[in-house]
């Protein structure tokens, strides 16, 4: 059998959107992941349903897998002609243990790669607006563990850290802070010498506790400092509360699960994250063309469609049985709501009819006295809602339905721990939701429409916010009141 490979990737300080474009690249087509417990949810979230995941960080909460246990899981997969991922939090060679593991492939005559990532030693304090460099306050930076391999704390040579004049960056050091402020002081460093912690840096929980090397420790046990946690020493330890940018973001410190399918959650993503939020992205359902032939288009004065997966299954078909758009003639078009017209407008169909409520109802209300005399087909999901349907029959409408496409559910690869809100923007992604994880399992639930608020309420969600309007902008409006 041919050896596969192993790729150490650096899955950065724990904020999704932090992990390298290469690193995502090479997790989507690896057969197994090892991954240890720095890694963000938004990244373990990104692992793909295929691959074999192995946690080597925790173990029931007992003691981490030992580092030569990793190297002979790395060894064994890839000898089984595997692609393997060794994802590591931060990067892997900083503190990440990268050369021990590169040491043991080599033995074997294994084929590696390093994929760089962004270093919590710098991507921590940054976060939380300390620069690790200032004109005219430090020129250099020196990043220190504070443990050893075999976990103990590491024999530092304090007195030339005191020396050295720059900002003193000291990871794995939640433990160790006591040790390391009164150590620098005895070495000669002023007792006012800012100091400041910040833990869980990039991620909604982040905290930066600030003081001297005098008083850190107190405040920092006052706080409960625990780990991970960066330690800062040096002058721009005392910038923070000026420089601090997260406090302009609306959504900043909201820990949030996407739940919309794969490829489509990009969107609402990237607008959470620009105000500020940790994005976990847990795609619940998943959506299959069905092996359908298109009925005949002509003889309709109108044609609906019910979502923006609908408009791309419908020409997918149209293409593949050489048909085009033409056999519609002169149908008028009806879209469900902005997203699903966009689609339509972007293939060049022009829209005739959107409802002012994105739902099926309110679709079905609309265009029943539009299309009076005609005959209307509505494109749409196989299970689709069936107020669409029991409105357009109560209306007495000529009506054919035609399904294009299935919603399945999936299981995420992870759930995220501690999270705020879940946002939903159908029925069907609460349902894939619950049905993944057994239950409502957060608080807050986020819904687009009326339909969905109506699921979320019968699997038991806490508590429902619906938005205003049935458009991701209205849905992020749910969130912008935080009553905690």
């Amino acid at each position: 059998m041919t050896a596969g490979k192993v790729w150490l990737v650096g899955a950065g300080p724990g904020d999704a959107g932090l992990l390298t474009l290469r690193g995502r690249e090479v997790m989507e087509q690896a057969d197994a992941i090892v991954f240890d417990r720095l890694v963000g949810d938004g990244v373990l979230a990104m692992m793909p349903e295929h691959a074999e995941k192995i946690n080597v960080g925790k173990e029931g909460g007992r003691h981490p897998v030992p580092q030569r246990e990793i190297e002979k899981i790395l060894v064994a997969k890839a000898l089984e002609g595997k692609k393997v991922v060794r994802l590591k939090g931060g990067d892997p060679f900083v503190f990440g243990r990268g050369g021990e593991e590169i040491e043991a492939l080599k033995k074997e005559n294994i084929e590696f790669e390093v994929v760089p990532g962004v270093t919590s030693a710098i991507a921590a304090p940054s976060a939380a607006g300390i620069p690790v460099t200032h004109r005219g306050l430090a020129a250099s930076l020196h990043i220190i563990t504070a443990h050893t391999k075999e976990g103990g704390i590491a024999d530092t040579d304090y007195a030339a850290l005191a020396r050295l004049g720059g900002t003193l960056l000291f990871l794995m050091g939640a433990s160790a802070l006591p040790e390391i402020c009164a150590a620098l002081t005895k070495a000669g460093m002023s007792p006012d010498t800012p100091a400041a912690a910040v833990e869980r840096g990039t991620t909604a929980r982040q905290r930066r506790i600030e003081g001297t090397l005098a008083t850190l420790t107190e405040i920092a046990a006052r706080a409960e400092l625990r780990s991970p946690a960066v330690i800062i020493v040096g002058a721009v330890a005392a910038l923070g509360k000026e420089f601090e940018w997260k406090k302009f973001l609306p959504l900043s410190g909201r820990k949030l699960i996407v739940t919309r399918p794969r490829g489509r959650a990009g969107k609402l993503s990237a607008k959470l994250r620009a105000k500020g939020a940790e994005v976990v992205e847990c795609p619940c359902i998943s959506t299959r063309a069905l092996d359908v032939k298109l009925p005949p288009l002509s003889g309709y004065s109108w044609i609906g469609f019910t979502s923006a997966t609908g408009v791309e299954t419908f020409f997918e078909l149209l293409a593949k049985e050489g048909r085009d758009v033409r056999e519609t003639g002169g149908a008028k078009i009806a879209a469900i709501g902005k997203a699903t017209a966009e689609a339509l407008r972007a293939r060049g169909l022009a829209v005739d009819y959107v409802p002012e409520v994105y739902d099926g109802a309110s679709l079905a209300d609309g265009l029943a006295p539009l299309a009076a005399g005609g005959k209307i087909l509505m494109l749409r999901a196989k299970d689709g809602s069936p107020e669409l349907t029991e409105h357009l029959r109560a209306a007495g409408a000529d009506f054919t339905e035609f399904a294009l496409y299935e919603t399945t559910y999936e299981k995420p690869a992870a759930l995220p721990e501690d999270a705020d809100a879940a946002l939903f923007t159908s029925a069907s992604t609460v349902r894939g939701f619950v049905a993944a994880f057994g239950g409502p399992v957060v608080k807050t639930a986020c819904c687009i429409g009326r339909q969905t608020a109506e699921e979320a309420a019968r699997h038991g969600f806490e508590e429902i916010r619906t938005a205003a309007k049935a458009t991701l902008d209205s849905l992020i409006k749910t969130l912008e009141v935080d009553e905690r």
